[in-house]
């Protein structure tokens, strides 16, 4: 069950070199993307800086590119944000804006306990026509969305799928089995070992900077090709270390690197700073590498 296509890109917000919205550059990006591969845009998670982007800006994004991508990949618009009250704010905008789909992280920082989380997730869902992607990444959030809380919200018609970031996959594994909910991996590492055992695909966000390798190892696996989709993935390994586990953001690497590509990418949004001359020479050491 794929609702919004199996490769989906966590799309950076382009900025201009003054810091605000580059729209322009938003438009390019994405139409890039989606001709190397991408099903999906994410836009306005956290490798998008939602949370130095405003309201507005977040709609404004969203327009902006569907009206570059038109029919040919779906929209996931990042509503997350600790209250209810503007949670449901923002959904109802993404859903105006031209959304095929919100991303939904449970509160972060107050710590609310799995029945306030449900509700949580519930008033969203109740809150416009759109499905849901529910974003289980207690690292950032400091809250897990429990296994036994994802099986009940399942039962929800508008609650479609699962963004995980929970680094357990055999509860991953369990509610695939159980439940009609899809799975997409949001960890780089993990797309091809959640997808092996039942996952919908992947958002990820070393796909800013190579789609079509991201794609491909999909696409070797769905072709039978195990053996080479393993390869295509540990080809991958060297970048996603550097770009996620490298000890900076991925929204900082992402846009370290994509102006080598000519791609749009701009400044990040303090409080996050960007990638220094050491981690940017290391970045690009790595990605001349894997696409020499």
């Amino acid at each position: 069950m794929t609702p919004f296509g199996r490769i989906l890109c966590a799309m950076i917000t382009p900025f201009t070199p003054a810091g605000s919205l580059d729209l322009d550059g938003a438009q390019r990006l994405a139409d890039h993307l989606v001709t190397q591969g991408c099903d999906g845009l994410v836009l306005s998670g956290t490798t998008g800086e939602s949370p130095t982007t405003t309201d507005a800006e977040k709609s404004a994004l969203v327009t902006a590119v569907r009206q570059a991508v038109g029919t040919r990949a779906t929209i996931v618009a990042g509503v997350g944000t600790p209250d209810t009250a503007h949670t449901a704010e923002l959904a109802r905008a993404a859903e105006k804006a031209g959304a095929d789909g919100l991303l939904v992280t449970a509160p972060y920082y107050s710590l609310p306990p799995q029945d306030a989380i449900e509700a949580h997730f519930l008033e969203v869902a109740n809150t416009t026509g759109l499905p849901l992607v529910l974003y289980d990444i207690p690292s950032r959030t400091g809250t897990r969305i429990a296994p036994d809380t994802l099986l009940r919200l399942a039962e929800h018609p508008a609650i479609v799928a699962v963004k995980d970031c929970s680094y357990d996959i055999l509860s991953a594994q369990k509610l695939i089995s159980r439940t009609d909910l899809a799975y997409y991996a949001g960890s780089d590492e993990l797309n091809l070992a959640l997808y092996a055992v039942g996952g919908a695909g992947c958002v990820s966000t070393v796909a800013n900077v190579v789609p079509d390798r991201v794609s491909a190892v999909l696409d070797a696996f769905d072709a039978g090709g195990t053996a080479r989709a393993a390869h295509l993935q540990q080809q991958l390994t060297a970048l996603i270390e550097e770009m996620m586990a490298g000890g900076l953001p991925g929204a900082v690497t992402a846009k370290a690197l994509l102006p080598a590509l000519g791609l749009p990418a701009g400044p990040v949004r303090p409080p996050l700073r960007p990638a220094g001359p050491s981690a940017t020479a290391r970045l690009t050491r790595v990605l001349d590498g894997l696409t020499a």
